[in-house]
């Protein structure tokens, strides 16, 4: 896979995530895919348990991406996934290996308030 189709097969796996179609979602992973969450220490093995996990998920949840950059075998998709209203920004790296992916880690970020002493450098982001 060159560059253009792995950036469409990902619009189409983050647009099948924001529609919860797990089915569509987790066609871009090897059977054998590994997912990482390093804040929780949980690693998951397998496209089917991946998939399981992710519908078993009781959150409403949204997905916006704000930009997907990459080459070759490694692409980062950093976006905002709101859960029931709350938002977490998160990156997610995915390895591809001959165009699925072989491995994923996902890092989240919650929102916090801005620090006072950079107010006056800073600009409000939407």
């Amino acid at each position: 896979m060159d560059g253009r189709e792995i950036r469409a097969a990902l619009d189409h796996h983050w647009a099948a995530s924001d529609a919860s179609d797990f089915e569509e979602e987790h066609k871009i992973y090897w059977e054998d895919a590994v997912l990482e969450y390093p804040q929780s220490g949980e690693r998951i093995r397998g496209r089917q348990k991946i998939q399981a996990s992710r519908a078993a998920q009781p959150n409403r949840k949204h997905f916006t991406v704000r930009r997907i950059v990459g080459a070759g075998d490694l692409w980062i998709t950093e976006y905002v996934l709101t859960y029931d209203g709350r938002p977490s920004y998160t990156v997610s790296i995915m390895e591809f290996h001959d165009g699925k992916v072989a491995r994923e880690t996902q890092y989240f970020g919650d929102p916090f308030e801005p620090g006072p002493s950079r107010a006056h450098w800073v600009e409000q982001m939407p």
